[in-house]
């Protein structure tokens, strides 16, 4: 409820994170790599669903150059490494959606979702209640996560 009746920050999220360390939603980061941010998913799909997001201000991933796609898939390999370390996932769901169309959240900041997935990881409650049960606070995972990015 929070996402559909919560009050929208304008500008881009990603932007605000990166210039503001002091925005609210700057508790989400948990990494700032060299060229690109990794935040946790306010609204994840599963514990430790996190986006990583170039430094640059560009909606599509072909608009990036050599060296801002460098930055940004150096930080996603990071981010799966600590992640399977910390939280022990089976799997993962990497991806991005470009564009409106596409769902895209955020469309004019190009972003990769990094969702640990586990075996049985799904239930009843997404099919009969449309509600997704995440296990853990995000300011636990945080946490978590902001430990683990320090000590690699």
């Amino acid at each position: 409820m929070e996402y559909i009746t919560g009050e929208q920050k304008p500008g881009c999220l990603f932007c605000r994170v990166i210039e503001n360390p002091n925005d609210p939603d700057a508790e989400l980061v948990v990494w700032r790599p060299e060229g690109a941010i990794v935040l946790l998913n306010k609204f994840p799909y599963n514990a430790g669903h996190v986006m990583v997001a170039p430094i640059a201000h560009q909606g599509e991933l072909e608009n990036l150059d050599d060296a801002q796609t460098a930055d940004l898939m150096s930080a996603t390999k990071k981010t799966i490494t600590v992640l399977r370390q910390t939280l022990k996932p089976e799997g993962f769901n990497i991806g991005a959606n470009t564009g409106r169309a596409s769902g895209a959240g955020i469309p004019h900041h190009i972003h990769l979702h990094v969702v640990p997935r586990w075996n049985g990881d799904t239930n009843f409650m997404p099919v009969l209640a449309e509600v997704k049960v995440v296990n853990e606070h995000l300011q636990q995972t945080a946490a978590k996560l902001r430990e683990a990015f320090a000590a690699s």
